[in-house]
């Protein structure tokens, strides 16, 4: 291109509007609004065939990545990274393997990186994400819907669209995943919206980012309201996993796992697997991975130091909601040795007793 139809082509590309958003962006110290329209800029040069410059610029302003920011002055208004150090909760082989699949998808670079987990909450759904992030070496970052629903009309359709405009604006979305948690805050069916035009907008601006997302930026949302999720919104994702495919045998086998990783912390404990599983099988409902994580740990936290099996009294008494009984426990299979476990009474003691 010569010179002349260059600068012409730029002139008639770089508008007085970019220059004006770029000022009226710094001075409202719209960090997101002055990178998007930069970005916009550098496509306008590269376009026209000034790579060199349009390089320049998206170097720039990858030094100033709005989720690393390299100052630590300025945070993103709707995403907050996510600390990974925790471990993750132990998942049952139907759900490990799916999870393992979106693993492969993201590193084959299928063009498969939007995926949607559905279950009950505590069902790990969530701790998932964190896991499936540290095996895939990426920074996690999720999406505060707190500041994204506005009561102003209108207000949450455009922070919806500054979120996606975030993402795209990304220099290394390779590097990172993106949380939707709890996604059904703005993705409920329109049908059962008490205001459907604006639900309308909000779920549209949900579809448009989605179906604009680049395929480098991997996109993952939650919802314990599935069968209330908008059917629009669920086709837009590439893969849909189940979270409540759990049976009694898989919640025994990770709440056995939670004890063994909450015992390695108070080692004064002793270890009982047999009457631990023994207790759990006595519940008529065992409850999802993240209430059986709070109940073990509370169980084990509290316990006497100087009573071994103390937190197994304190389990047992937490899930019937009432102190051990000789009787009841016997009853309900407890063998001579459990029952004095459970309750400190001696083996001969309990016999007598029961014998009454």
């Amino acid at each position: 291109m010569c010179p002349i139809c260059y600068h012409g082509y730029v002139s008639d590309q770089l508008r007085k509007k970019n220059i004006l958003n770029l000022i009226k962006y710094h001075a409202e110290n719209n960090e997101v609004g002055f990178r998007n329209e930069a970005y916009a800029i550098a496509s306008l040069f590269e376009q026209s065939g000034d790579l060199q410059l349009a390089e320049y610029i998206a170097a720039l302003l990858a030094g100033t990545n709005i989720f690393l920011p390299q100052t630590g002055a300025y945070e993103s208004e709707f995403f907050r990274k996510v600390d990974l150090t925790h471990g993750a909760l132990p998942l049952p082989t139907t759900i490990k393997n799916d999870v393992l699949g979106v693993i492969n998808l993201v590193n084959r670079r299928a063009g498969m990186h939007k995926f949607l987990f559905e279950g009950d909450p505590g069902t790990g759904k969530t701790e998932t994400v964190k896991q499936i992030a540290r095996i895939l070496d990426r920074e996690l970052y999720a999406v505060d819907f707190d500041s994204v629903i506005d009561s102003r009309l209108g207000q949450t359709s455009k922070n919806i669209s500054s979120i996606f405009q975030e993402i795209q604006a990304l220099p290394h979305p390779e590097k990172a995943v993106i949380l939707f948690d709890e996604i059904d805050a703005v993705a409920l069916d329109r049908i059962n919206s008490s205001d459907l035009r604006e639900m309308g907008r909000v779920t549209s601006s949900v579809l448009k980012g989605l179906d604009g997302l680049t395929e480098n930026a991997v996109l993952i949302a939650t919802t314990n309201l599935y069968a209330r999720f908008d059917k629009a919104l669920t086709r837009r994702f590439d893969a849909v996993i189940n979270f409540n495919r759990y049976t009694r045998e898989d919640l025994i086998e990770v709440a056995e796992s939670i004890l063994n990783e909450v015992l390695l912390k108070f080692d004064f404990n002793g270890r009982n697997m047999r009457l631990f599983k023994k207790i759990l099988s006595g519940m008529p409902i065992i409850p999802y991975p993240g209430e059986l994580k709070n109940l073990i740990k509370t169980s084990v936290g509290f316990s006497d130091p100087s009573v071994e099996y103390d937190y197994l009294k304190r389990l047992y008494e937490a899930i019937h909601n009432a102190g051990v009984d000789l009787r009841k426990l016997q009853e309900e299979g407890f063998s001579v040795r459990d029952i004095e476990i459970l309750t400190g009474v001696s083996k001969s003691r309990v016999s007598r007793e029961l014998k009454v």
